[in-house]
């Protein structure tokens, strides 16, 4: 079916405090729209206020037809205990509702129930949209091109980060949704995934409306833009691809500045002016009845036309600054500022494998041989199990290999965020476990620090299981800053968060002097950030390129 997505003067938030205001755009055939802001902008909120799943707090959202198929796939994929991987496909895909649906209608077929018939019909309908006739025929198909090889029996619970996000990918090949609404679809993504999630996409003749932070990714499936500007407060919408998009916004902003400066520097001038015009003013009257005697008529006259010339030129001035064409001064961004502080040199080497080999299950890791020094910067990329966390764990010395050798240098210092985001205990709350995690610091240098990340005295105050993946990330680069690091270990940083934050980090790591062992599936992130060697892990065997 096709259909059309229409957004008019919509404004969302929650509760008494707004996020967007008056957005207006039209989403039709083949058009893919990402939507990009900072953290908090509303990009999850808009989402649902076009998945029609939350009321918006002024506007409207339509689709023609009214009956138009939305899918909406949130960011973080719910794993409901005792869920199997069929049965999350087949909720995922929006099948399990359709089939619900018809069901109950097929009950009151035959009774004298007004509009059962229409009812059924509407809701066989959509089940046969929703492909859910043959869905169950379908996904061994879809599963075996994304390499998945579980049981479709196997719950969700069971799998890992990397293999829940194959399956969420596997939900949207298989969905036959009439408008699509992705929020961070890349996540946890290896490369391969992500090719085939942007083949997908480019391969949609449905509207798509996709929130990420993918640079690379919005670079080559977007066909506009949607941004949220929380710092301006402003929304806009921008046509053409994501590149372009970076473009008109730095041309865009630099024409604000450049007005507004044009408008403080005409006022001021106005301004000085009008002042001028009042001390001449001032200054001709008392000179007026200092030297005018009282019997010369003539000059009082004189003297007092041209105080009033004086007088009417303020009037004129001030009339002029009246009518100057007010210009907003443009609103600075909240900018994270990162960097990472270094700890004394340890040994040369910072880590080794030798000949080390680890065996889980049907999978084997190695034997591997490597070396890491202390000036080196690594970047690790592999399909999604192929061993990129086994291999930092060995390396980390979190895990001993069965046979070979491990080893960690001496006065190694060693600074991580990994994939979880589990640098800090989730039962805590922020502020305290932080404070537990760097003793040196006192609660209100705490504070200070996490309020430097955008992490204000809510957050601080919550547990740390309770908070965003983007607030547990930014949680875990203050403490990379807190503490002192010769050896960072990054994997996948880049996961939740914004454009802004993953520009500092880049910034962060340039300035970096430490090793480093960065594992990302972030293409533009491996472009930008400096680079000695690369490691490529394919099935536990590691090949290194330099």
């Amino acid at each position: 079916m096709t259909a059309t997505l229409v957004a008019k003067d919509l404004t969302g938030g929650h509760a008494h405090r707004t996020l967007f205001s008056n957005l207006n755009f039209t989403a039709t055939t083949s058009n893919v729209y990402g939507v990009v802001g900072a953290n908090g902008a509303g990009k999850s909120t808009l989402l649902s206020l076009l998945a029609k799943a939350a009321t918006p707090q002024s506007g409207s959202v339509s689709t023609a037809p009214d009956s138009a198929f939305i899918g909406w796939l949130p960011q973080e994929h719910e794993r409901i205990p005792g869920e199997t991987i069929a049965g999350y496909l087949a909720r995922r895909t929006g099948c399990a509702e359709a089939t619900s649906r018809m069901e109950e209608t097929a009950q009151d077929l035959g009774s004298n129930k007004p509009g059962a018939d229409d009812a059924y019909a509407t809701a066989f309908d959509h089940w046969m949209a929703s492909g859910a006739m043959d869905l169950e025929d379908r996904i061994p198909e879809v599963l075996a091109k994304l390499g998945f090889t579980l049981p479709v029996e196997t719950e969700m619970t069971a799998l890992s980060g990397g293999q829940v996000a194959r399956v969420a990918l596997a939900a949207l090949l298989l969905s036959r949704f009439d408008i699509v609404l992705l929020d961070e679809p890349t996540n946890d993504l290896d490369l391969e995934g992500l090719e085939l999630l942007e083949e997908f996409i480019n391969s949609l003749r449905s509207p798509v409306i996709l929130v990420s932070h993918d640079r690379e990714f919005l670079a080559r499936c977007t066909t506009g833009i949607i941004e949220l500007d929380l710092a301006q407060n402003k929304v806009a919408v921008y046509e053409g691809g994501y590149d372009s998009y970076l473009a008109e916004r730095a041309i865009n902003r630099t024409h604000a500045r450049e007005a507004y400066e044009q408008f403080e520097n005409q006022k001021s001038d106005l301004v000085a002016r009008a002042r001028t015009q009042r001390e001449w003013s001032s200054q001709g009257v008392r000179n007026a009845m200092r030297k005018a005697p009282d019997n010369d008529k003539i000059r009082r006259r004189a003297n007092s036309e041209s105080s009033e010339k004086q007088a009417a030129k303020v009037r004129q001035m001030e009339s002029r600054i009246a009518r100057l064409e007010e210009v907003a001064e443009p609103r600075k961004e909240w900018v994270l500022q990162f960097s990472i502080a270094a700890a004394p040199r340890g040994s040369s080497v910072m880590c080794t494998l030798n000949q080390a080999q680890l065996q889980h299950g049907d999978f084997t890791f190695g034997p591997v041989s490597v070396q890491v020094n202390a000036s080196d910067r690594i970047g690790i990329t592999g399909p999604n199990g192929a061993g990129k966390s086994t291999l930092l764990n060995l390396l980390l010395g979190k895990q001993s290999p069965d046979t070979g050798t491990a080893s960690l240098g001496s006065s190694v210092s060693i600074g991580e965020i990994d994939q979880a985001r589990s640098q800090l205990p989730g039962d805590l709350p922020l502020g305290q476990a932080f404070e537990n995690s760097v003793p040196e610091y006192s609660s209100a240098e705490v504070r200070t620090l996490l309020a430097k990340f955008g992490l204000k005295a809510d957050q601080s105050t919550a547990l740390v299981n309770s908070l965003s993946p983007g607030e547990r990330t930014r949680a875990s680069m203050a403490l990379l800053q807190a503490r002192g690091v010769n050896l960072l270990v990054l994997d996948e940083p880049t996961n939740h968060l914004d454009v802004p934050a993953i520009e500092q980090l880049e910034e962060a790591l340039e300035a970096y002097e430490g090793a480093l062992l960065l594992v990302t599936h972030d293409r533009r992130l491996l472009e930008n950030v400096r680079l000695t060697s690369h490691w490529e892990l394919s099935a536990g065997q590691l090949s290194v390129h330099y």
